[in-house]
């Protein structure tokens, strides 16, 4: 986009927008194209310089889907400052993660903290990256987990239309099924895919009807379908009500918590007054990761620990950002993997007394170690055995926090109604329902 016609008109048109229809940003469906000079895409080019320099276009949100069809066209991270990408590396990373694909875990630890790797050179923030595992184009969060291909015959083009490379699986059997288990494998899956999207920093996006589990019956192309494939179904099944109370309290405890939305990334280092790092990773050993493991293509099983007290932010009355501190276990193993929980010392503020709580959620359905069916007290150096495929979280309350609650309300994020009792994780079995 060069001509000088062509770039007054998009800017009239966009400044209409935010002028006349208050409108607070744009997304640009493959901007990579408006950023082509001749040929290439050029991070320098006029499309850039005058939305730079527009007083008013400047100011708003500017959100690129950072690919198109021509040659050097997938951009993503390579857009200028002041720019927030749909991150595709992020999708393709957690899909094939928790499809239990080998060699996945060096691009995880990236993706789920933010993509360092892809903005923090051009001085972005983690809120550049625009976390997402579908969207309107492609397989919903049920067929990703329902379906190995792509079914578009009734969009009349022979099935040819569409991607065909999905990283999807179908735990088990192609579409419909009736067979218990891989239901609940399947649902497994889906709530293994929200944990991994809303405790990620960054934007997360979520596609409408994910939520509820709609389903296209395996068309990933259905922009063609004006019908009950393509439409939204208010009257959901008890799964589906299921489901959409699970992802309401991820966002509820995403929300109540800063470490899940930092501003900064995460420096990996030791704060001044702690006596933790702001962010930790974890064999299941309980030992610390080393950059050898980081390579390791069998690994499947990693804890990341988030450091609340340690944030290094300030809120809107320069008053610091201390939350809770959570310890996050993520094992696409098709088999159960013992886990040893490391020892955590908060920041102690100066007369504090050390009056944290630490509990284990999960989701899995069994029972674990304490009295309660889901909610489980896990000690230091306890061992917490994530079942296969599962992502299950500890957290710790921060000093300060309210002692002398009940279990229940220990689970109870800031504004929450009722406790979490059966909050965050699910699992599915790598290579088949029965772990072969």
């Amino acid at each position: 986009m060069t001509h000088p016609r062509r770039l007054q008109l998009m800017m009239d048109s966009l400044r209409h927008w935010v002028l006349e229809m208050h409108v607070d940003g744009f997304r640009f469906d493959l901007a990579a194209t408006l950023a082509r000079e001749i040929h290439e895409v050029d991070r320098l080019s006029a499309f850039f310089d005058v939305i730079h320099q527009d007083p008013v276009i400047s100011q708003v949100k500017l959100i690129a889907e950072p690919w198109d069809l021509g040659e050097g066209g997938y951009q993503v991270g390579n857009f200028p400052a002041g720019w927030a990408e749909w991150n595709g590396k992020y999708r393709d990373t957690i899909r094939r993660y928790w499809k239990g694909d080998w060699g996945q875990v060096g691009e995880l630890g990236y993706r789920l903290t933010g993509s360092s790797d892809l903005y923090e050179s051009s001085g972005r923030r983690p809120y550049a990256s625009v976390n997402f595992i579908t969207c309107h184009d492609g397989f919903t969060l049920a067929d990703l987990v329902a379906y190995d291909e792509k079914h578009n015959e009734a969009n009349g083009e022979d099935n040819r239309d569409g991607a065909s490379d999905n990283d999807s699986w179908n735990s088990g059997a192609e579409g419909p099924t009736d067979d218990p288990a891989i239901v609940a494998l399947r649902e497994r899956q889906m709530r293994n895919l929200l944990v991994s999207l809303f405790l990620s920093q960054g934007i997360p996006m979520l596609a409408a009807g994910d939520e509820v589990a709609r389903t296209q019956n395996g068309n990933n192309n259905a922009y063609c379908q004006d019908n009950e494939l393509s439409w939204f179904k208010w009257s959901f099944t008890r799964a589906q009500a299921r489901q959409r109370e699970f992802t309401r309290r991820l966002i509820e405890l995403r929300l109540a918590n800063p470490v899940f939305h930092r501003r900064t990334f995460f420096q990996g280092r030791r704060i001044h007054g702690s006596e933790v790092k702001d962010l930790s990773w974890f064999r299941p050993d309980g030992k610390e990761m080393t950059e050898d493991e980081w390579q390791d293509w069998f690994s499947r099983c990693v804890g990341l620990r988030l450091a609340g007290d340690v944030i290094e932010e300030v809120d809107p009355r320069g008053e610091p950002i201390v939350g809770d501190t959570f310890l996050l276990l993520l094992n696409a193993h098709h088999e159960p993997v013992p886990f040893v929980l490391p020892a955590h010392r908060a920041r102690r503020p100066l007369g504090a007394r050390p009056r944290h709580r630490e509990l284990g959620l999960r989701a899995a359905g069994r029972s674990l170690p304490g009295r309660r069916r889901v909610s489980a007290w896990w000690p230091h150096g306890g061992r917490a055995p994530p079942a296969p495929g599962t992502a299950a979280v500890r957290h710790t309350m921060p000093f300060g926090a309210e002692a002398g609650r009940g279990r229940d309300d220990a689970l109870r994020p800031v504004g929450a109604r009722r406790p979490l009792r059966r909050a965050l994780a699910g699992g599915a079995q790598a290579g088949g329902p029965d772990g072969a």
